[in-house]
């Protein structure tokens, strides 16, 4: 045997086999006693048990005799596989006669996979057991409690006692987690790697294990790692109450995987109008690691049903994406009362996003929000007012690639969809295809350098086609729909220049050519048999050709008014960039036709074949425009109130100002009037970019006749000031909070076409309010909290949105809209919440959309409640249940549901 030491304090103990004699008897004693006996911590490394001495005459004889090698035994198996090391606090002692290694107070052992911390640590290294438990501090207390690890199975007993080689152990109120699962055991007894048996058992999702707000308690327990455990009878017990709710076996399934397949318990509901019900039942597939399937169902007893299908997907670093459809069959009442009836709803939500590392020279993307107009305000499964109130829905699903060409070139396939749920007008491109060349510069020479009125020329290649669809949503993918697509395709060659005038305008030139291919047009006449001018489509082949001309001027003017370094103001800079704009398109009479308009034939009229085409149509007079833009920005420098701070703090005071207005020299002062209304745009933020305020306003140089037409009569003449304001909008939005900026946006209220705030109310999946109603704030500090029922720092949230809008089209000047909507979360202690969303309008003088909501945390339970107590959507909701994922179909959900 040798000792030898070993870094991080560690000693090691090699034993090695050694023929027997006297002197290495002594020896070894000698060793151990001086040696080994004062080491800090021991190794102990393959160990070949010695043979025994023998006597002295016995060693004489042998060496007369000697004609058996000793070599030919075999010498017997040691009692270890592999190394162990260990340490410990205050001592690590061996006892040789006993063949015990004891450590005590902060015990370390390891030994292959199995790594033991303790106060006490007692290793038999002859029987090859361990032994590890608690030991009492100075107050009498007993404290650091056995930690027992094997590979990914962690336990926390209160004793344990372990054997290397069988694998067996016998533990003490053990305490393990597996997944969401926390286990505590009086007895476990452990057969292999693989199983163990538990008595006096209980399970939970609770974070204290030892005080848990709410358990399964069971006799007896099949334990197996990562992949199951099964109970006997096994009861549930709430806040150390047994409930009746018992089950004669209980089975957990466990897995490594993210998820496994299983079947979704519906919950029980019940509605005046469709009677009794089971929600949101079904079953979940784990297909595989990249993308799953939830199958969930309704169904009442007055025979409506409902069924969804949710499916995620993902692959790392090219891909990930939703898609969900839901259809409802909706009836109300029972057949044969005066309020019966049926319809069928449903809406497919698809949303994919393509990784830029896949490959950057193509990307994929879909946005699809599509369904019957009238789902989110008669859904029995969704409620979200922000979503019922907005009139459209739309969808984009686009494909772009680039080619590394000279020059380059790109070409993109785009399928559109734009519906508007108030008039069920659907229009669609499927497809819509761009493409283009990027700009050429025909005049620049090998240097490169574009600089000049020529050298700056350059043209490019456009292309655009459409398969366009205009229908309703009673005819969505009817044959009718079908037959009513246009086909067509433009091609655009825009060619355009740039140069410098007198150092400071920049000035710039462009002309436009266009090729527009159609395959329908329409014909024009009066039907006698009708009484009236009919159109009728024409299919076949038919094309205009367009071009204009562009110029436009431009410059940026800088001003700074200081007022000095010892005022608060220090200075105000004033940046304005006036524009001047002219742009001419010719007359494309050719392209006009003439047809009747009565049945004299006397009496005609012109119009184009080409009319309300997807392209628009070729104009039949010229246009002669002369355009005036000018954008402001104003900012100041103030002396900071950090004193510390030599530089001026700069404040945007206004982030745009706008004005626009144009002069039509071809204006007749009858039909078409020379000037158009000056159009006045701004913003700005204050209170560090909290609070959003945008302003607008129409100003119209014209008087108005008593009928409200606009007349070629200046209104300054009119006996009017110099501008008539014919309407204008103000409306505010501030956010501001003492969480910090960790607010999450309601994104699935946004993709379902409303806002992306609680200004309307939470978005509310009606058949699965696992999820919290309120966002988590990140930065919330645990500090705050001092009891478990008040808070020094109460996080709240406030939203508010303000609308004013002014009309004067007619002589009206009316306020036509004025509202002010406010959203308002906050943490009422630690463990409750409140939200309120409501609003008032002062045009109509009623409140608006009002919902509230409250939740309470329960630790390892929730319990939420939901009220809308206003209008056609009103509802209420109410659900308590376990967060946990595995354990979430155990839950209580109880709400009203409106006809709508």
């Amino acid at each position: 045997m040798t000792c030898q030491k070993t870094s991080h304090n560690f000693t090691k103990i090699v034993f090695k086999p050694l023929h027997t004699n006297l002197f290495n008897i002594v020896l070894i004693s000698f060793f151990l006693t001086i040696g080994c006996g004062k080491l800090y911590s021991q190794e102990i490394k393959n160990q070949k048990k010695p043979l025994p001495a023998v006597k002295q005459t016995d060693k004489a004889a042998s060496i007369v005799t000697d004609t058996i090698k000793l070599d030919t035994v075999k010498p017997k198996k040691t009692f270890l596989d592999g190394k162990v090391r260990y340490k410990a606090k205050d001592y690590a002692k061996i006892d040789q006669k006993n063949k015990l290694i004891t450590l005590y107070n902060e015990a370390e052992l390891y030994y292959k996979d199995v790594e033991l911390k303790s106060g006490i640590i007692i290793l038999n290294y002859e029987k090859d057991e361990v032994y590890a438990g608690r030991i009492k501090d100075s107050a009498g207390v007993l404290v650091q409690y056995p930690n027992f690890k094997q590979a990914e199975n962690e336990v926390q007993p209160d004793s344990i006692r372990f054997n290397f080689k069988t694998q067996r152990a016998l533990i003490y109120n053990s305490r393990t987690k597996q997944g969401e699962l926390n286990i505590k055991a009086a007895v476990t007894k452990k057969e292999n790697d693989s199983t163990y048996f538990l008595k006096g058992a209980r399970i939970t999702t609770a974070t204290d294990i030892d005080n848990p707000e709410y358990y399964f308690r069971t006799s007896k327990i099949k334990f197996v790692p990562g992949k199951k455990i099964v109970t006997g009878l096994t009861q549930m017990v709430i806040a150390d109450v047994p409930t009746p709710l018992a089950l004669p076996y209980g089975y957990f399934p466990l897995s490594k995987e993210k998820s496994v397949s299983g079947i979704i318990v519906p919950s029980y509901n019940d509605s005046n109008t469709r009677g009794f019900s089971l929600q949101n039942g079904g079953y979940y597939f784990a297909l595989s690691d990249n993308y799953d399937l939830t199958v969930l169902g309704d169904y009442y007893t007055n025979g409506s049903y409902a069924a969804r299908f949710e499916s995620s997907y993902a692959t790392r670093y090219k891909y990930r994406g939703n898609l969900n459809i839901r259809f409802e069959n909706q009836i109300n009442s029972e057949r044969g009362y005066p309020d019966y009836s049926k319809q069928n709803i449903y809406n497919i939500q698809w949303s994919h996003t393509k990784d830029t590392k896949a490959n950057p020279n193509s990307t994929f993307s879909a946005s699809v929000n599509m369904g019957s107009s009238k789902y989110f305000k008669r859904s029995i499964n969704q409620a979200n007012i922000g979503s019922s109130l907005n009139n459209t829905l739309s969808s984009s699903i686009s494909y772009n690639k680039t080619f590394n060409t000279i020059p380059g070139s790109r070409i993109s396939l785009t399928a559109t969809h734009q519906q508007n749920t108030q008039t069920e007008d659907i229009i669609m491109t499927l497809p819509a295809l761009q493409g283009s060349i990027d700009r050429i510069y025909p005049f620049v020479g090998k240097s490169g350098v574009k600089k000049g009125l020529i050298k700056n020329i350059n043209l490019q290649y456009n292309v655009s086609g459409k398969n366009y669809f205009k229908t309703k949503d009673s005819l969505f993918f009817k044959p009718q729909m079908f037959n009513d697509a246009q086909l067509g395709l433009q091609q655009t060659i825009p060619i355009s220049t740039n140069f410098k005038i007198f150092k400071y305008f920049s000035a710039g030139a462009s002309t436009t050519y266009q090729e527009t291919w159609v395959n329908k047009t329409i014909a024009k006449d009066y039907s006698a048999a009708q009484g009236e001018v009919v159109s009728s489509p024409v299919s076949g082949f038919d094309s205009f050709r367009t071009y204009n001309f562009s110029t436009n001027l431009g410059t940026t003017i800088y001003g700074t008014f200081n007022f000095g370094e010892d005022k608060k103001i220090q200075a105000i800079r004033h940046v304005m960039r006036p524009s001047l704009t002219y742009s001419y398109t010719p007359s494309f009479e050719r392209y006009y036709d003439d047809y009747t308009l009565d049945a004299s034939g006397r009496i005609t009229g012109q119009y184009t074949r080409f009319e309300n085409g997807i392209f628009g149509q070729p104009g039949k007079d010229n246009s002669n425009i002369v355009g005036f833009s000018l954008s402001n920005t104003f900012e100041a420098k103030v002396r900071d109130k950090d004193s510390t701070k030599t530089e001026p703090k700069k404040i945007m005071l206004l982030n745009n100002l706008n004005f626009n207005t144009s002069y039509n020299f071809n204006a007749d002062g009858k039909t078409v009037l020379g000037w158009s209304p000056v159009l006045i745009s701004g913003g700005t933020q204050f209170f560090d970019n909290k609070l959003n305020m945008n302003f607008g306003a129409t100003l119209d140089p014209y008087a108005i006749d008593n009928s409200g037409v606009r007349i070629n009569k200046y209104n300054i003449d009119n006996g009017g000031s110099l501008f008539r304001m014919t309407s204008a909008n103000l409306t505010l939005n501030y956010s501001f909070s003492n969480k910090g900026s960790g607010k999450e946006k309601n994104e699935q209220s946004q993709r379902n076409g409303g806002r992306n705030d609680d200004l309307f109310g939470t978005n509310t999946d009606l058949n699965d309010t696992r999820n919290s109603q309120f966002a988590d704030d990140p930065e919330r500090e645990e500090d705050d909290v001092i009891t478990e029922f008040f808070n020094s720092k109460i996080p709240w949230d406030m939203t508010l949105a303000y609308s004013l809008t002014y009309q004067n089209v007619n002589r009206e000047s009316k306020i036509s809209g004025n509202s002010l909507m406010v959203s308002i979360n906050m943490d009422i202690t630690p463990k409750w919440k409140g939200g309120v969303s409501t609003g008032y309008d002062f045009v109509q003088k009623g409140v608006t959309f009002t919902q509230f909501r409250f939740e309470r945390d329960l630790l390892s339970w929730r319990m939420a409640f939901n009220y809308q107590p206003l209008g056609t959507n009103s509802n209420w909701n109410f659900f308590i249940g376990i967060k946990s994922g595995m354990l979430s179909d155990i839950k209580w959900n109880k709400r009203s549901v409106s006809t709508r």
